[in-house]
């Protein structure tokens, strides 16, 4: 992890008071911006600059909370697919059917989101990857209840950020509470997926909590 000093001559932490010509003493403001910079690029991996970005949106009381919120959700967003080459760089059909339904999507649930926005362009990529192996029928099948689940899970986040004032430790929080929260969902998400395996095409007369042995070079035929 770089130094506090780093961050003081990269523009991320303001200046501790001199004690002594080569010593400076860093108070708790210091301790709660270093907690969300370390927050930034230990836990979020963002880049120096990233992190310059985000601390700038906190930073600038002229943007909305809204707003610094969104920048930091952009910095440690997935990448989108990368759209398809060409001259015009337009969609493909999968791509034009998958936007066509997420747009849809958004419509109806009256979501305030850019149907440009990285993370809308992230699940266009995703439905128009399962339409091209064959399996676009999940996101008719499974659209509109993962929907319902994110919602919900949104407004869990949204409470746990909301009980900070101030909008470093709302930020910090914030950047936490998402990439963790992934990891917690996912592994939630695996588990429930165990459970209700086991209940529709588990053996029923095993012990609660047996899962199948994970194949292996030693039970393949």
């Amino acid at each position: 992890m770089p130094t506090v000093k780093f961050y003081v001559r990269e523009g991320l932490l303001p200046p501790g008071r001199l004690s002594s010509p080569n010593q400076a003493h860093y108070g708790e403001e210091h301790e709660r911006r270093l907690r969300l910079i370390r927050a930034l690029i230990g836990v979020g991996r963002l880049s120096v600059a990233a992190a310059a970005d985000v601390i700038a949106a906190i930073d600038d009381p002229s943007l909305p909370l809204h707003k610094a919120l969104g920048s930091a959700s952009d910095s440690i967003a997935a990448p989108a697919t990368e759209r398809p080459e060409g001259p015009a760089a337009e969609d493909d059909d999968e791509t034009a059917w998958a936007r066509a339904a997420v747009e849809a999507l958004i419509a109806r649930r009256g979501w305030q989101v850019s149907p440009r926005s990285r993370h809308v362009e992230s699940l266009v990529a995703a439905a128009a990857a399962l339409a091209r192996v064959g399996h676009g029928d999940f996101v008719g099948h499974a659209l509109e209840p993962y929907a319902d689940a994110a919602e919900r899970v949104a407004e869990v986040d949204l409470a746990f950020v909301a009980g900070q004032a101030r909008r470093d430790d709302l930020v910090e929080r914030a950047v936490i509470g998402t990439l963790l929260g992934d990891a917690v969902l996912t592994a939630l998400r695996r588990i429930a997926q165990v459970d209700a395996s086991a209940r529709q095409f588990g053996d029923r007369s095993a012990p609660p909590g047996d899962e199948p042995p994970t194949p292996g070079p030693a039970s393949a035929p």
